[in-house]
């Protein structure tokens, strides 16, 4: 007996009917949200805007902004509550509105970002492209708070956290960009997330109304009911197939990621090398992964050693390449001062330090060859070039070498004048002499 009173009370306590709104008050504020016409349709837009400036500038307060006064639940909703109460007319001018408003926000967010003069796709548009699972999970549960919200006498702060959560206007914002750019992967990627969106919010309405009890319009036989779950059925299949797909792809590129980052921390990172060029190419098959140091240089067996040992790292479909061509590194410094203004400063010593390397590396072994014959005639031949020693790891010195051939080999003293006169002219504090008999 008092196992009963408390499941009783227990199930008193979560029940949802506690603090419920009158049903059809609940129903008339539904409809009221349901149109788009004068000053919903001007917020629509307005909302459109912003939200597709917060993507193009890639601002999170922006985009927060314009999800909070989207007008865009209100159809979806009223689709639900429809589907719940077997009200078909209020479903199809549900549908018809969320239709005319999905038209007006691809328009408003393509003209906008066709007159945009910033194309680039930022992360807050790229995380929009490729929905999955967890969107579907996000879209159903924030639609239950939503409608949960929406029935209770007292509303409560519920709604401005499910308009963030189920974030109907940046996927719709994305498919515009997607459309201005002639990006169709986008635009599919982005409506099919909006699309995610919609009807599975309409779904958890669906079930809180069930749920509540709301009385039907009209009354069904058992078969057109059954007909009426199928279709949500079907719905919901459409939607979370692909999304556990796209779900699986994700987690197979995280994955692989990580595999990569492990081979580059324990093969380079924790030898000393500094990386300033990574790239990966997953449409390849083998996949490339590219990358470019900024003094180290790898002779052809060791590539071939660091590409033998991605078997150990379960990388077995990857080859690596190394660039070691100094324009390119150059160019790929370069290109991240322009993709990141927070590494301006650092970037631009790396290229003021590659540059003067360059510089230092290049002498002019015949003017000095012409000197040096003045000063000590029996030299007849040399050559100068810049020298690594230590060179496990990027803490190493360069050193200039003078390799020379002469008729007769120079004294001790000879050669201590010759060095002191080449660290004169060559300004190095340290020089190296090598006589080749």
């Amino acid at each position: 007996m008092k196992d009963y009173v408390r499941i009783k009370k227990f199930l008193s306590f979560i029940d949802l009917n506690s603090g419920e709104e009158n049903q059809n008050k609940v129903l008339e504020n539904v409809k009221s949200s349901i149109t788009f016409q004068g000053s919903n349709l001007w917020v629509l837009a307005c909302a459109i805007v912003i939200a597709s400036i917060g993507l193009n500038v890639n601002s999170v307060a922006v985009i927060i902004g314009a999800m909070l006064i989207s007008p865009l639940m209100g159809p979806i909703v009223g689709a639900g509550f429809s589907l719940g109460i077997f009200d078909f007319p209020l479903l199809r001018k549900s549908l018809r509105n969320l239709v005319i408003a999905t038209v007006v926000g691809l328009i408003v967010s393509t003209i906008f970002f066709l007159l945009s003069p910033f194309k680039e796709a930022q992360s807050e548009i790229l995380a929009r492209t490729s929905p999955n699972i967890y969107d579907v999970v996000i879209a159903f549960f924030g639609g239950l708070v939503g409608v949960i919200a929406l029935t209770r006498v007292e509303k409560g702060n519920p709604i401005p956290g499910v308009a963030i959560a189920t974030a109907l206007m940046p996927p719709l914002c994305t498919a515009g960009y997607g459309l201005a750019i002639g990006n169709l992967n986008y635009f599919f990627g982005a409506l099919f997330l909006y699309i995610i969106n919609c009807v599975f919010i309409c779904i958890s309405t669906y079930f809180i109304v069930k749920y509540l009890k709301y009385p039907a319009v009209i009354h069904l036989d058992k078969g057109r009911q059954k007909l009426v779950r199928y279709v949500i059925t079907a719905l919901t299949a459409m939607m979370i197939l692909p999304s556990i797909y796209l779900a699986y792809v994700l987690l197979d590129k995280k994955q692989y990621s990580l595999k990569i980052d492990t081979f580059i921390e324990h093969e380079f990172t924790n030898n000393g090398y500094t990386i300033i060029h990574e790239k990966m190419d997953l449409k390849n098959n083998p996949k490339i992964l590219e990358l470019a140091f900024l003094r180290k240089k790898f002779t052809d067996d060791e590539v071939l050693k660091l590409n033998q040992k991605l078997i150990n790292y379960d990388l077995t479909d990857t080859k690596l390449v190394i660039i070691q061509d100094t324009t390119d590194i150059k160019n790929f410094i370069k290109n991240e001062i322009n993709t990141s203004n927070s590494l301006v400063n650092a970037n631009e010593l790396l290229i003021a330090d590659l540059e003067a390397k360059l510089a230092a590396n290049s002498y002019d072994n015949m003017e000095i060859l012409a000197e040096a014959k003045i000063l000590f005639p029996s030299i007849s031949n040399l050559s100068i070039a810049n020298h690594t020693f230590n060179g496990n790891t990027d803490s190493m010195a360069v050193v200039p070498v003078m390799i020379y051939q002469s008729i007769t080999p120079l004294s001790d003293s000879n050669q201590q004048i010759l060095g002191s006169w080449l660290k004169q002219k060559l300004k190095k504090e340290e020089l190296k002499l090598y006589r080749e008999d």
